[in-house]
């Protein structure tokens, strides 16, 4: 037990560094092919860091027999829901830092044509997700609709107007190694990162799976609050430090952007390759998740900012479903 407890905060070390040289790095390429903020966050920052929680479940799904449909769909809700709560909270608690160590603003600065945009795409797909349920002879349907809903919301971020980011950081890659600053070596270090991120991700996931056997937690609540924690790491530490650095555009796309990726692909694939029966516990994170979402897109829409007072929610409601379902 104290063996797994050590490799656990070893695989957090590396998610930490990994993250860190996975946002220098995606700043770095964005600046360069002059990318827009809403893209690098709500795209790219977004899908990347999703990888370790997307290829979660799917693994489950394919090739785990015990408990398999119940570990993947359970995973596959509780990735939004850990982003609805935990992940925006991590935003909230950076904000409140960086206030008291008198380095930023109490409010957050977002776009609100993005957030809004990133808001309700997440909602439209996630409602789609859950009816599905209702309608499992023709699912199949619902799993290619949600699909085009992920299309049309990657064509309207790229088409969107959205600022430059402005990059004045060197790679850590440069730093660390002399290796020579260019778009070769910006991706190199992307690659390098995020396979760190993935690793680290995962010996996380499998160090928890053999405390929680150990306790006695069953699949279903491993899946929706523990592997998401771990698998969420990267989009959590990226979001806050960005916070910290008052790189708020990014750090709020990081997570809104990958609530809309965690609502469309990796649904598409339970929907399709699971029986896509939600027991009463996922349904309830479900729920969880599109009513703090549908009131930050409140929020945003009736004062047009967000202030840090408006993650409390978040840390509200994550403790409820803790206290509805242990």
């Amino acid at each position: 037990m104290i063996l797994n407890l050590f490799f656990l905060i070893i695989s957090i070390a590396f998610i930490v560094v990994a993250s860190e040289m996975f946002t220098n790095s995606l700043e770095y390429i964005g600046s360069k092919l002059k990318l827009s903020q809403a893209v690098i966050g709500s795209i790219l920052a977004a899908i990347g860091t999703a990888l370790p929680e997307t290829i979660l479940p799917i693994v489950a799904i394919l090739f785990l027999k015990n408990s398999a449909h119940e570990i993947g769909i359970g995973a596959i809700l509780g990735a939004p829901f850990m982003l609805s709560t935990l992940g925006f909270l991590m935003i909230g608690i950076g904000v409140v830092i960086r206030h008291l160590l008198k380095k930023g603003s109490f409010s957050l600065k977002i776009e609100e044509k993005t957030t809004k945009r990133d808001l309700t795409f997440f909602l439209i797909s996630y409602i789609i997700a859950i009816l599905a349920t209702q309608f499992n002879h023709i699912k199949g349907i619902f799993a290619f609709v949600v699909i085009g809903v992920y299309i049309v919301y990657l064509y309207l971020t790229f088409n969107g107007r959205s600022s430059e980011l402005e990059f004045k950081d060197n790679l850590y890659f440069f730093k660390l190694f002399k290796i020579k600053e260019n778009l070769l070596s910006g991706f190199f270090q992307l690659i390098v990162s995020l396979a760190t991120i993935i690793f680290g991700a995962y010996a996380f996931v499998n160090g928890l799976s053999t405390i929680s056997q150990h306790f006695g937690f069953n699949p279903l609540i491993f899946s929706l609050l523990i592997s998401p924690i771990a698998t969420e790491l990267p989009e959590k530490i990226n979001s806050l430090t960005w916070t910290l650095k008052n790189k708020d555009i990014l750090a709020f796309g990081n997570i809104s952007g990958a609530m809309v990726f965690q609502s469309t692909f990796p649904v598409s694939v339970g929907i399709l390759l699971t029986n896509w029966t939600i027991t009463q516990n996922a349904l309830l994170s479900a729920y969880i998740a599109l009513f703090n979402i549908a009131l930050m897109l409140l929020w945003v829409c009736l004062l047009k900012k967000i202030n840090g007072l408006v993650f409390s929610i978040n840390l509200i409601t994550y403790i409820y479903y803790i206290i509805k379902v242990v």
